[in-house]
């Protein structure tokens, strides 16, 4: 299971994330979040770096991948599958689009970008007002509707004392979690006591499987 901690710009904080070991750790360029990462830490993981944009210009997203050295685009607004392909083609970054999830209907947006050359995989949030960080959960019962090819990370409200509950996701296409506020001092500061326990658990959860 890929674990992903998102909303990353402290540099000492950054430091004590990647102590930990997770495959991914997300930044975010959209000016309206509070995690909102304005000027390059001093210091940057060598894991893989997801750059989070919201309705960006393709211009924009090819800038910071090369400035922060990206190795994946996730894209979280209302982007088409075009734009998708022409983010892909212009960085030569893989690309995995958010879906904002709250009913079965939901999934089907996933179609459009289904293509082999649109996004190689997806990352089902919790519908909400904005875009994401409401720190809540949707009804994963409702992953079994999702009947793509496409592997998806899971996001949304995932805080201490889900392990198990993830550990039992069963999906086929179910690929990792993304961590944020629920482990969060402050915005885009995380607790790092609760944030070890938690992947401890879920980690010995896999192995036990």
């Amino acid at each position: 299971m890929i674990i992903k901690v998102c909303g990353m710009r402290d540099a000492k904080n950054i430091r004590d994330v990647e102590a930990l070991h997770p495959d991914m750790m997300g930044f975010m360029f959209w000016p309206g979040s509070k995690r909102y990462v304005s000027s390059k830490p001093d210091y940057l993981p060598d894991v893989c770096r997801v750059g989070v944009f919201v309705n960006s210009e393709p211009e924009y997203v090819q800038v910071k991948a090369a400035e922060y050295s990206l190795n994946r685009i996730q894209l979280h607004g209302n982007e088409s599958a075009e734009f998708c392909r022409i983010i892909h083609l212009i960085t030569g970054l893989p690309v995995m689009k958010a879906i904002s999830i709250a009913s079965a209907q939901d999934f089907e947006q996933c179609t459009e970008y289904q293509q082999e050359d649109a996004v190689d995989m997806f990352l089902f949030d919790t519908k909400c007002s904005g875009w994401g960080g409401s720190g809540q959960s949707f009804d994963w019962s409702l992953l079994d509707c999702y009947k793509g090819s496409k592997p998806f990370i899971l996001a949304g409200g995932i805080g201490p004392g889900m392990e198990e509950s993830i550990a039992s996701i069963r999906h086929p296409q179910f690929y990792g979690i993304d961590l944020n506020s629920r482990f969060e001092i402050e915005p885009a500061l995380k607790e790092i006591s609760k944030l070890s326990l938690f992947i401890n658990n879920i980690r010995n959860y896999e192995q036990n499987k």
